[in-house]
């Protein structure tokens, strides 16, 4: 008969036998929760960070382009430069509505200005003050419908339409001189894509 060696007991609770110190089992935990929530908790915090400041851009992009009329504020220098709408620097009240189509595409634009600035406006328009005509409202009753102009107030009005060969863009200009030293513009340039 062979006698056999007596068994090493193992305990569940550590290797070799000896229990394992509650202490250090806590700490290796709190460590692997740390080690999950860096990993993964961080980038999705990221993620919903920036999903929301998406969904939020694509709000106020919506307002803005969704809007039925004039937005306060100044046309960006790219649309100022392809509708070849050159707004004095000191204008104040200015505002801007742009549509496109397939087949024309508008910037509507109002500002109020000095004489000094509309001279020049209108110089580097092509044109100069002398072509206004008194009276001539120059703007059609279908693009004041669609930012809400209504050119019968006081004035006295004048206007012209500045035409260019395309794709240059043709422009209609509308003054209003009801404050002295400081007119009123409104100008439609429309050009065809």
């Amino acid at each position: 008969m062979t006698a056999s060696l007596p068994r090493q007991a193992t305990s569940p609770d550590g290797p070799g036998g000896t229990p394992e110190d509650p202490r250090h089992r806590f700490r290796r935990r709190a460590l692997t929760l740390l080690i999950i929530v860096v990993l993964i908790g961080v980038p999705a915090g990221y993620l919903v960070i920036s999903a929301n400041q998406s969904r939020d851009s694509g709000k106020d992009k919506e307002e803005k382009y969704s809007a039925t009329g004039l937005t306060a504020g100044w046309p960006s220098r790219v649309q100022r430069r392809l509708y070849q709408i050159p707004v004095p620097g000191s204008s104040t009240d200015v505002a801007y509505y742009e549509t496109n189509n397939w087949k024309t595409s508008r910037l509507y634009v109002q500002f109020k200005t000095t004489d000094a600035d509309l001279d020049d406006f209108l110089k580097n328009v092509g044109t100069t003050g002398t072509d206004l005509k008194s009276g001539d409202i120059t703007i059609s009753h279908r693009d004041q419908k669609v930012v809400g102009w209504e050119f019968t107030g006081p004035g006295p009005w004048s206007g012209l339409v500045h035409h260019q060969k395309d794709p240059a863009p043709t422009r209609d200009i509308v003054v209003n001189r009801s404050e002295p030293g400081h007119p009123m513009v409104y100008v439609v340039s429309r050009t065809i894509p």
